[in-house]
């Protein structure tokens, strides 16, 4: 055992004792200096606790600095607490790191700062994304912090966060979403000359899953954008779109894989664009790969 991780234990019980001696009532409505007291010897304990990288104890006795700060009434002392406790948690127990951030989120909440918990929504979507790999909960937690980002006006983020939910939804099929969100994004984007770029590779992603439904709606789909951003008629994107359309309309099986070669020979595509086009091929000509 370190000499940190044997102060900060001697440092709870010291705590435990200040909270517990004469009853959790006294501790509460006694004199301040004993609440004080015991709230930093918790403080100083998950410090210690954390210079040993033993993170969970560690996140523990950040939870009793939240749980008695909340006691307390102290709400914003609390929920710093919480988000303490779960950057300790997220080394070695996911979960409980999330579920300190839920309670963060809830008195962020309740506070009126929504623009923390924003932030900490999209830290737990990437929590499910890449530690849990639970992608249908990663989708939702980063559609909870878009929306709050939106209402804090940070649409950058926002965007951001949409895209994953785009991403997801049509990896899960539901291409309807992934449609509506890429189409929302784009367009947000079509307002700002600084991003306009950026809207051309999401009314590209929109039109692919369009075309995991149906080819004419497709058509309208690339019609109505093309009103909406007069030069992505010209795009590489565009006229890949269109080709591969002539191409189904046809039942041209080997002329569709041909010009998914050349494009991607040109501008590469990545897997998320190669797993949509493979699912589009395998329910128009039935095939299993883009060869």
């Amino acid at each position: 055992m370190s000499s940190n991780t044997k102060k900060a234990e001697e440092l709870i019980a010291e705590a435990e004792k200040k909270v517990t001696s004469r009853g959790l009532f006294s501790y509460l409505f006694g004199n301040s200096k004993k609440k004080d007291e015991a709230l930093e010897c918790y403080r100083t304990a998950a410090i210690l606790f954390k210079m040993a990288k033993n993170w969970s104890a560690a996140g523990k006795a950040f939870v009793e600095v939240a749980k008695l700060s909340a006691k307390n009434g102290d709400r914003y002392d609390a929920a710093i607490g919480y988000v303490d406790a779960a950057n300790c948690y997220k080394k070695n127990d996911v979960l409980d790191a999330i579920n300190c951030f839920i309670k963060a989120i809830e008195i962020y909440t309740e506070m009126g700062r929504f623009a923390i918990a924003a932030k900490h929504y999209h830290t737990i979507a990437e929590l499910y994304e890449r530690e849990i790999v639970d992608l249908k909960l990663a989708m939702q937690y980063y559609e909870q912090a878009a929306d709050y980002y939106r209402g804090e006006d940070n649409n950058s983020s926002a965007n951001k966060c949409l895209l994953k939910v785009a991403q997801y939804a049509a990896h899960f099929g539901n291409y309807e979403k992934a449609v509506q969100v890429y189409q929302e994004v784009a367009y947000l984007a079509l307002g700002n000359a600084l991003l306009q770029y950026s809207a051309k590779e999401s009314l590209f992603k929109a039109a692919l899953c369009h075309l995991c439904i149906d080819v004419f709606n497709t058509q309208q789909a690339l019609e109505s954008y093309v009103k909406k951003y007069p030069s992505f008629n010209e795009s590489r994107e565009y006229k890949f779109l269109t080709t591969l359309i002539r191409h189904i309309e046809e039942e041209n099986e080997e002329g569709f894989s041909v010009a998914i070669k050349e494009y991607d020979s040109v501008s590469r595509l990545d897997q998320w664009h190669i797993s949509i086009l493979l699912r589009i091929k395998k329910q128009l000509f039935d095939s299993p790969d883009l060869r």
